[in-house]
């Protein structure tokens, strides 16, 4: 049977995402099909407005639509406090909990040399260079990556640059977040409270 071209494209689309393999990509394209056109044509204005109308912030890295992001301009929130993390997901699931004061950092992935992800492939230079420029008024820095293989490999590297810097005078506290969250757990599928314990019980973090 001769698959319209249409739908061989569409399908070959979903399956370059992520998690979604060759069946899972027909039954989306299929069920788009049947949809109305009106609802087709929001869905693609959507997506073709989604790297348009969105920024990354270039002090924390997050995605916004202002540059700075609201949290990093924003007077009411703690710049003396940044929380590192490894996607822009990770600051929805501290901000969802609203205890977090701070300001954040997003590292967009984690060191994983199976993936042939180093350290320059993420924003550990951008961190770096942000405290250079702020030394006085930072006085800690979360590290709150996940705590499977690569996001430990991650906080242990990072915590090593930090020290550097304070070899070099700046002074700051390293800590890494503790309890509560589960071995090999993601900070994007906790939940609040449990989010809120790591916080809390958060730890200094040694090399």
């Amino acid at each position: 049977m001769q698959i319209p071209r249409a739908i061989k494209n569409l399908t070959e689309a979903f399956e370059r995402l992520p998690g979604i393999g060759p069946k899972t990509a027909q039954r989306l394209t299929f069920y788009l099909l049947h949809v109305p056109q009106a609802m087709l044509d929001d869905f693609a204005a959507a997506l073709a407005n989604l790297k348009k109308n969105t920024v990354m912030c270039s002090l924390c890295f997050n995605v916004a639509e202002t540059d700075p992001c609201p949290l990093c301009a924003s007077q009411n929130r703690d710049h003396g406090i940044i929380c590192v993390v490894e996607q822009p997901l990770d600051v929805l699931a501290f901000e969802r909990g609203g205890r977090f004061n701070g300001v954040y950092h997003v590292l967009h992935g984690a060191i994983s040399p199976l993936n042939n992800i180093g350290p320059d492939e993420i924003k550990i230079r951008e961190l770096i260079s942000r405290i250079h420029r702020n030394p006085l008024e930072i006085r800690e820095i979360i590290l709150a990556t996940n705590s499977n293989m690569e996001g430990e490999a991650t906080a242990m590297f990072i915590a090593k640059e930090l020290r550097e810097l304070m070899v070099h005078g700046s002074k700051f506290k390293i800590t890494r977040l503790a309890h509560g969250l589960p071995i090999g757990g993601d900070v994007e599928y906790a939940d609040e409270v449990t989010l809120q314990r790591a916080l809390e019980g958060r730890r200094d973090y040694g090399v």
